[in-house]
């Protein structure tokens, strides 16, 4: 492992969606953005519903993270994700779909609705077809 990047690993409860080298990865956290470089202090997260960039010397991978955890240690970096998607695994018009209904479910301001299942549901499709449009 070169001084200049760091293990990277994401991993789902159905696989391990990625593992690799990486001069820089960039996540949500409930907290707001955060973009992790070698050497970076010990901080474990919790990751919100966004776009994670992972930066090989190759180049540059993008995917869908839905929720979870991440831990953050010096020469490694481990994504525990609800859902990880690669761009060319996401049905564009199912998150439309998504989105519709979520729109629709806070639009109706019923007493019963879960407002925050449905705020996920509906960030988790924009976040979606955001990825899918890049």
């Amino acid at each position: 492992m070169a001084d200049n990047t760091f293990k990277v690993s994401i991993i789902t409860p159905e696989r391990t969606f990625y593992e690799g080298e990486a001069t820089m990865v960039e996540f949500n956290t409930v907290e707001g953005e955060i973009g992790v470089l070698p050497k970076h202090i010990p901080l474990t997260t919790v990751i919100a519903p966004g776009i994670c960039t992972i930066t090989e010397a190759e180049g540059v991978k993008k995917a869908a993270v839905h929720a979870g955890l991440a831990e953050i240690l010096p020469d490694k970096v481990t994504l525990l994700a609800e859902i990880a998607e690669w761009p060319d695994e996401i049905d564009v018009e199912r998150a439309r779909s998504a989105e519709d209904r979520a729109r629709a479910r806070l639009a109706e301001k019923d007493a019963n609705l879960d407002v925050l299942r449905a705020e996920v549901a509906l960030k988790k499709a924009l976040v979606r077809q955001d990825l899918k449009a890049k």
